[in-house]
């Protein structure tokens, strides 16, 4: 399949990334930290691997699709979740191979990187700061923790305005189609990256301009932009 090329006028200064799958692979926690809350209702996973779909969609969302639950029991679940995630969950997290050098590498080529998460704005500052790359990042848009702003979509146009930009000087990196489609609603090229938690097939129908195989990759891809 013959990728979209990126008009060569446009020249986006801002890079959007997703965390959870794109920067870090954060799967031991969140799948723990699921778990945690499952155990609450009686219901026991034996097998973390079958929770890695709740890594990247909204929670709140996640509970109701992938288990049934009303939305007033997945709001108590998120809270479940968050008693775990918050002592212990987001230092269970681990960053991709490359990921510092390919921060360093963009920043150094003059792009400002912003981060564009449904990850609570609160626990992502945290990360960063564990993983020692907060400096890297010209910005922080996450979730709230009342859930008002959760979307990928909603988190992207938050961190459009507050930096006051246009959807034209930016593009979007991520792992699921939530990020692509988020871009989409914006109006913003998307970047589909395949070592993290969504396949080529999901990132293509969603509408990624361009997929990526491995981080080494995604550098090149965001610097010659």
């Amino acid at each position: 399949k013959k990728q979209k090329k990126m008009e060569k006028t446009m020249r986006p200064e801002y890079i959007f990334m997703d965390l959870d799958g794109t920067i870090s692979d954060p799967k031991e926690g969140i799948t723990k930290a699921v778990a945690h809350a499952l155990s609450y209702y009686g219901i026991q996973v034996e097998n973390l691997d079958t929770l890695e779909k709740f890594i990247g969609p909204p929670l709140l969302d996640s509970f109701q699709d992938f288990y049934g639950f009303s939305e007033e029991q997945s709001r108590e679940a998120v809270g479940k979740y968050r008693e775990y995630f918050g002592s212990q969950g987001l230092f269970e997290n681990v960053l991709y191979d490359g990921m510092k050098e390919l921060l360093s590498a963009v920043v150094s080529h003059g792009k400002k990187i912003v981060i564009a998460t449904s990850k609570p704005e609160v626990y992502t500052v945290q990360i960063l700061k564990y993983f020692g790359i907060e400096h890297y990042f010209q910005f922080v848009a996450g979730s709230t923790l009342d859930g008002c702003r959760s979307k990928k979509g909603d988190v992207i146009r938050y961190a459009l305005d507050s930096l006051k930009i246009t959807a034209d000087q930016a593009v979007m990196v991520g792992d699921r189609k939530h990020d692509v489609i988020g871009a989409k609603e914006n109006g913003m090229y998307a970047v589909g990256v395949l070592y993290g938690y969504g396949d080529r097939k999901e990132l293509e129908t969603a509408g990624a301009d361009c997929i990526v195989t491995d981080v080494e990759e995604l550098k090149k891809k965001l610097i010659d932009l």
